[in-house]
């Protein structure tokens, strides 16, 4: 039986779209958050931040691998169904596709923090309408198609790193004009293993996202060659600028101050720049925040698609619009964000931001880990044609995730686990949808 052309969709994707969707997805608005909800660990965030920054980099060969091994397979779905079957498959998927709404509704309500630091009297209108707005905004961007979201990915990609730019360039002048300045505010915070580990789990919610590349897979010009170049180039660029941002603020502003700071890089250029400086950073927050939130409704959209396409959603969402988006997929997902922000908006930014974080970590290791995993499957039925490293890495991988796992918490774990429960009556109820549709044709 032919395909049906209105669920295939074209390869719009290069490379330079590829590496703007992990760096535009991984640097959204948590880098921005993550100083403030890591100071309270003092030094241990930056050997968590190494840690993080190690194990990303396993997780991103992972990918890379298996995007190398499966080039014509429509990404994640496709490596772990085919190595570990459906279920597996599934439900790693959905507690993923569950997260990326999450990680909208979060993203929204937190660019309306920062846009009201630049625009102080738009603080008279309710938050959730800017929330709202945002989040649709970027649905109808999407709709008109996967080459525009790329479009608008790549420039909002671009302009997030000036802020990045401006933190480590200012850290850097401070090291070489007044470099006693870096040991005033130490942290006291003694360093420990757990520690450490808490810390890393908290740094692992900023580096979500590089596996961006794949989610879109069939939708990305020889997938190959471009998947693993952009996984890898964007997963390392992203890591080192994280490091160097987040050393700044440890470093520079006193440890009590920079755990209460709802806006940390703009505190940053207050304190050492003078009050009023930081406005125009958080400008630029605004951008990446919005150009993650484009980039993360793109991969959702797709996703959705996707899991309709293999039967665990309804078939209507798997159907591509005149320009060739699944605008229903891409609906759905919008009034699912919409429904989190209205029951979450009014949370403080960086309770809210440390809670939700660690949820959609621990909602995203189940993909990583199985991923991983299947490294270790194609290894065992023999297939070195890549290397021969597939076991090696594969274990190096999934010993990532667990540790991962255990520094998340055992709340954070439950929530996940609920999150992959819930998953398993919407799956049976689709696939009896399906069936009884082809039984009726």
């Amino acid at each position: 039986m032919p395909a049906d052309p209105s669920t295939m969709p074209k390869r719009e994707l290069g490379f330079w779209m590829c590496t703007a969707l992990v760096v535009g997805n991984t640097i959204g608005i948590g880098i921005f958050m993550m100083p403030a909800a890591l100071a309270p660990y003092g030094l241990n965030a930056l050997t968590g931040w190494i840690i993080t920054a190690i194990g990303c980099l396993f997780l991103a060969r992972v990918f890379a691998r298996l995007a190398r091994l499966y080039p014509a397979a429509d990404g994640p779905y496709a490596y772990i169904r085919s190595t570990l079957g459906h279920w597996p498959a599934y439900l790693s998927m959905w507690s993923y596709w569950v997260s990326n709404w999450i990680t909208n509704a979060t993203l929204a309500v937190s660019v309306v923090g920062y846009l009201y630091a630049v625009v102080p009297a738009l603080a008279a209108w309710p938050p959730a309408l800017f929330a709202l707005a945002f989040i649709w905004l970027f649905v109808a961007v999407n709709v008109l198609g996967t080459r525009a979201g790329g479009r608008v990915q790549v420039a909002c990609t671009a302009l997030k790193l000036l802020p990045m730019a401006a933190v480590i360039g200012l850290g850097a002048f401070v090291l070489l004009t007044e470099p006693a300045a870096y040991t005033r505010s130490v942290p006291a915070t003694p360093l420990t293993f757990a520690q450490t580990m808490a810390a890393s789990t908290i740094a692992l919610f900023a580096m979500l996202g590089l596996e961006s590349a794949s989610i879109p897979a069939g939708r990305v010009r020889d997938p190959g060659r471009n998947i693993p170049r952009a996984t890898l180039v964007g997963t390392l660029l992203t890591a080192v600028i994280y490091v160097l941002v987040s050393t700044v603020p440890l470093l520079l502003i006193p440890q009590a101050e920079l755990a209460q700071s709802g806006a940390p890089f703009v505190a940053l250029l207050d304190h050492e720049l003078g009050a009023g400086n930081g406005r125009w950073l958080a400008l630029f927050v605004v951008v990446s925040g919005l150009g993650a939130l484009n980039g993360w409704t793109l991969i959702v959209g797709n996703l959705t698609a996707t899991m309709a396409t293999q039967g665990d959603f309804p078939a209507a969402f798997a159907r591509l619009n005149r320009h060739g988006a699944p605008g229903r997929a891409l609906v759905i997902t919008g009034l699912l964000a919409s429904a989190m922000v209205l029951m979450n908006y009014s949370r403080s930014l960086v309770d809210g931001f440390v809670f939700l974080s660690t949820i959609v970590t621990a909602a995203n290791l189940p993909l990583y880990l199985c991923s991983s995993l299947a490294l270790v499957v194609l290894w065992r039925r023999g297939e070195r044609a890549a290397g021969g490293d597939l076991r090696t890495l594969g274990t190096l991988g999934a010993a990532y995730v667990v540790l991962a796992f255990i520094g998340v918490g055992h709340v954070p774990f439950l929530w996940a686990l609920a999150l992959a429960a819930a998953g398993v009556p919407v799956a049976l109820w689709a696939r009896r949808g399906q069936r009884a549709l082809s039984a009726a044709s």
